[in-house]
Order: C-alpha cells, then structure tokens, then sequence
C-alpha cells in the first residue's frame, strides 16, 4: 500500500513537474514541499486540499489512488481528519469474501456516522452555551 506521500510524488512525476514547480504551485518553499514527499511532515488537511487541486484530481483520489480502500472523514472542534482503513477489495470471486468485505465496509460507515452525530451535537452544545 503507497502512503500519501509516495502517491504524491507519483502523480507529480506523472505530470513531469520538477518539486521546484510544484512547490510553486503550492505556494511553498521548495524545501517544505520535499519534506512532503519525503514523509517527514504531518500533511495539514487545508494543504492536502490543496495538493489535489493543483494536481486536478478529488481528495478522494488522492488516498485511493491504486487501490481500493475505503475512508472517512472524522470532524472535531479543532481539524478535519482523513482516517484511512486497510480493508482491500477481494481479488478473488469468493461470495463470503465479498460479504465481509461489505460488512466492514458498512461497519466503518456506521461509525462514521456515530462520530459525525457525536461531532454535531457537540456544535448544538455550543451554539447553546453561546446565547
């Protein structure tokens, strides 16, 4: 499985864009965006978004690039965070496989959703404690 890093550094290759270029792009030093595609930074959301834009692919795109994985999107008072799972596709036909890979599919959804209830009642409390 590529990381982010490593996806982001393919599909700059892909475009033939120099890091120089694409740090330009990006609006950041040269330095900055190698430490991007060398992993050794945090990559905060906003700059992720930002990645994808100047590589005109979705965000989406961007953590599924060349492979099947699926992901959601936890929110809290402080950032926005993409959580990435390590559940891939069945290669195989097996209709059991298929089953459990819906199943956990379906289970991150739910706990998706148990988070983004939890995350919406939290912005009620505090428009609340606001008036």
């Amino acid at each position: 499985m590529m990381e982010v890093c490593e996806k982001i550094h393919f599909l700059r290759q892909r475009r033939k864009w120099s890091q120089e270029e694409m740090a330009d792009r990006l609006g950041i030093s040269v330095n900055g965006y190698a430490k991007i595609e060398r992993g050794e930074t945090d990559i905060p959301f906003s700059r992720l978004k930002q990645i994808a834009k100047v590589l005109e692919i979705e965000l989406a795109e961007l953590f599924n690039f060349g492979e099947k994985n699926v992901f959601y999107v936890m929110g809290n008072t402080n950032n926005n965070q993409f959580v990435s799972s390590n559940i891939q596709h069945p290669s195989t036909d097996s209709s059991e496989e298929k089953t459990q890979f819906q199943l956990e599919k379906l289970y991150l959804i739910v706990q998706q959703q148990s988070k983004e209830i939890e995350y919406l009642k939290e912005i009620i409390q505090f428009f609340i404690s606001v008036r």
